[in-house]
């Protein structure tokens, strides 16, 4: 089978793996990360990585050529999988459907239309023939029940437990992104300081990031100690500080309590806070805000962030009280998804 994949977050493409662990005999063709072995890409993830609303704007036309190329290869692909990154994805998936009528186009990941911008629901249902949700509650959006609940990724993904016996080791997460890595890491050695030598930092350094790059971004890096496995670094913490992102959700399913951090860009803040009406940024509190109104985490978010804020959320954060929101969450979600998505794009269904 020959399919065409969209998949431009890295996220997305831990995702894909897990799903291509369940399939023989595939080809991808499209944009994913280079270091995937079932295909060459058009464009690696690296080249489509964008950092809010401006960037985005910037990048446009550029944008445009890219979606175009890929409408071609569309032309020989047996079916399209497209993976989160609705800004591209969802034009791409109209370009498609409109050439090629007959394509199957299969959204795995789906947009955060419970957020901002329902309209793209409309859009989504017009385009796409099948539409693989990650997050229980959100299948309910789509009129059309097109929508189904596939289970959740990391649950495939996760393989360790945190050692609930641990002590002072506590985990700093500043992200994934420069932009957010330059932001927060002052901040955080200025709280690994101020915690002194009673406790053991550890610094996840995302994987593909070199010694160079090290070496400018995470300032004061050596007073930490350094891991690439953000599943291992959370397994063997009592705490953990982390940054916006699918990091947040990795800790709540390993167990390990932490508060997020997270310094936009103002100009993206407003946008979110503002004009999108976003009102949580926690994955994690976002799925049990909708399962039952409650939360398992708090957020300081801009001019929050500091020191002694983040201090008092290590001191004061009731660990019982997230053991127990972690579990139900858990239990929420219920299983992980590669083997569905893998059987829906075989069509090895059971009826």
């Amino acid at each position: 089978m020959k399919l065409l994949v969209s998949a431009l977050e890295p996220s997305s493409n831990l995702h894909l793996r897990e799903v291509l662990k369940q399939m023989d005999n595939v080809e991808l063709v499209g944009i994913f990360d280079r270091h995937i072995e079932q295909g060459t890409p058009l464009y690696d993830i690296s080249e489509m990585a964008v950092m809010g609303v401006v960037d985005a704007l910037k990048k446009l036309p550029w944008f445009f050529s890219v979606a175009e190329k890929m409408v071609h290869l569309a032309k020989d692909a047996d079916k399209v999988l497209l993976m989160d990154g609705s800004g591209f994805n969802l034009p791409l998936a109209k370009k498609i459907k409109t050439k090629y009528p007959d394509k199957e186009i299969i959204y795995y990941i789906l947009p955060q239309v419970w957020a901002s911008r329902p309209n793209r629901v409309v859009k989504l249902e017009r385009y796409c023939d099948r539409l693989l949700g990650i997050l229980p509650f959100e299948t309910a959006y789509y009129p059309s029940g097109k929508a189904e609940y596939v289970g959740h990724p990391l649950l495939d993904e996760i393989k360790v437990q945190r050692d609930m016996d641990t002590r002072n080791i506590i985990t700093f997460m500043p992200g994934s992104r420069r932009s957010e890595i330059e932001r927060l890491m002052p901040v955080f050695l200025k709280l690994r300081r101020k915690l002194g030598n009673d406790i053991r930092p550890i610094l996840v350094i995302p994987p593909h990031f070199s010694r160079q790059q090290i070496a400018k971004l995470y300032i004061g890096n050596r007073e930490f100690e350094i891991v690439r496995n953000s599943h291992e670094a959370l397994k063997r913490s009592e705490f953990a500080f982390i940054c916006s992102g699918t990091a947040t959700l990795e800790a709540a399913l390993i167990g390990t309590p932490f508060t997020l951090a997270y310094i936009a860009k103002k100009a993206d803040f407003f946008i979110g806070t503002k004009l999108l009406g976003i009102k949580q940024v926690g994955l994690a509190n976002i799925i049990l805000s909708h399962k039952d109104g409650s939360t398992l985490h708090n957020e300081l978010l801009q001019e929050d962030v500091t020191v002694d804020n983040l201090l008092a959320e290590y001191y004061n954060t009731d660990r019982k009280k997230f053991a127990d929101k972690a579990k139900a969450l858990r239990e929420y979600l219920g299983h992980g998804s590669s083997r569905n998505v893998a059987d829906i794009i075989m069509g090895n269904e059971e009826n």
